[in-house]
């Protein structure tokens, strides 16, 4: 096996972060951005950077920049996230830091002397689990979000992004598009456990990706009635849950029925919360995709009616508020080229998942790399990546920043 960095079957910094995070209920991983999981993260990615000689910065939207070089334009810049899902798998994010890292430190094992900048980039919540919005850092940076918008939003605790940026060392009034940050950037690699079984299928450990579905959030609202479980007969209740539960099944239905689109309810909240109470409101959100802007678009308009439907036929009524939206992304073609050609001619694959590199596509070349997933599986605890097929992104990446720098 080559000189990659390689503990009890894992890539090293794979193995130094794996209890970090554990979540005992869900399974798999909690780290959500500058809570403790991910604070404890952020400073493991401080120390590795630091042991390879790197210069380690943050930006003013809380994202970490890890430098080989003076920080300057045209700068090859490598990297992913640390903050996961609620109960997500180890690689998610984490891979692409990690494997980043160890293809520096591979180039440096050998005296290569790089001559442009090189970066490795940690950026925000990326998740949008701790404050509803995906690629946050991303998007505050190349001005893609409203910082105003951003530094509104909220957790489950009612705590501001701008609160918590402020408490943890920025300044909320300096949020939003960082003209100087994305000016470094010459081109943007972001390497990735594959979210699907694009790479089972063709028996092979790597890919690079061809393009983002079109995708976004909304918070579907149901108002009903509250009242006592037990004092209301059934005839005479406008109980949101219930609409709700039509709902859902409405949204996988509209989805199924248009080919390759997608559609997801994945999280809802039920107020007043109590067992014995028929709740006041109940609020889901949506999760849409599909491979063109309008025909997402297209989706969440038949949802919006069928939902609407539903929940008038329980005496109830609804708001559909978009959260999000990230349209469909074609990523830089003669880098994606290079890339392939490079690595001896590995597949193009499309994802259905969103990324960071998607945010950036629209301002800098933009490309990712693909590692296999033998389960198939993402944003589950099931996620997996061999040890032969990660050490094979690290020796890819060595390969190709070779060629850039």
């Amino acid at each position: 096996m080559p000189a990659v960095a390689v503990t009890r079957g894992r890539l090293t910094g794979l193995h130094e972060i794996v209890d970090v995070g554990r979540d005992r209920s869900r399974g798999g991983y909690s780290r959500h951005v500058w809570q403790p999981a991910e604070l404890e993260l952020r400073a493991w990615f401080l120390e590795r950077a630091q042991r390879l000689g790197l210069k380690v910065e943050h930006d003013r939207n809380g994202n970490l920049w890890a430098w080989w070089g003076e920080p300057a334009p045209h700068a090859v810049v490598l990297g992913s996230h640390l903050d996961s899902v609620p109960g997500g798998g180890e690689f998610d994010g984490p891979l692409g830091v990690v494997s980043a890292l160890d293809a520096i430190g591979l180039l440096q094992s050998t005296g290569f002397t790089p001559s442009r900048p090189c970066a490795v980039v940690v950026f925000a919540e990326e998740e949008g689990s701790r404050f509803g919005v995906a690629c946050l850092g991303s998007r505050l940076m190349t001005g893609a979000i409203d910082p105003a918008r951003a530094g509104a939003l909220t957790d489950a605790d009612d705590v501001r992004f701008a609160d918590a940026a402020q408490a943890n060392g920025l300044t909320a009034r300096h949020l939003g598009r960082d003209d100087v940050a994305l000016g470094r950037i010459g081109l943007f690699l972001e390497l990735h456990v594959e979210q699907g079984r694009g790479l089972i299928d063709l028996d092979v450990p790597l890919a690079v990706a061809s393009s983002i579905l079109a995708h976004g959030r909304w918070r579907i609202d149901i108002a009903g009635e509250g009242n006592h479980a037990g004092a209301t007969r059934m005839q005479g209740r406008r109980d949101p849950m219930v609409a709700a539960a039509r709902a859902i099944v409405a949204v996988r239905d509209a989805a199924a029925a248009r080919g390759d689109d997608r559609a997801t309810v994945g999280r809802i909240h039920a107020v007043p919360g109590g067992t014995n109470v028929i709740p006041s409101t109940v609020t889901t959100w949506l999760d849409a995709r599909s491979e063109h802007d309008d025909a997402t678009r297209d989706l969440v308009a038949e949802i919006t009616a069928r939902v609407s439907a539903e929940a008038a036929g329980e005496g109830c009524s609804v708001s559909v508020v978009e959260e999000s939206w990230s349209g469909a992304v074609r990523l830089d073609p003669a880098l994606r080229d290079g890339l392939a050609a490079r690595l001896g001619g590995i597949p193009v694959l499309p994802t259905g998942a969103g990324h960071d590199a998607g945010v950036l596509a629209a301002h800098v070349p933009t490309a990712m790399l693909f590692v296999r997933n033998p389960s198939g599986v993402s944003h589950s605890p099931e996620e997996h990546a061999t040890l032969d097929d990660t050490v094979a992104g690290v020796i890819a990446l060595e390969r190709v920043l070779r060629g850039l720098l």
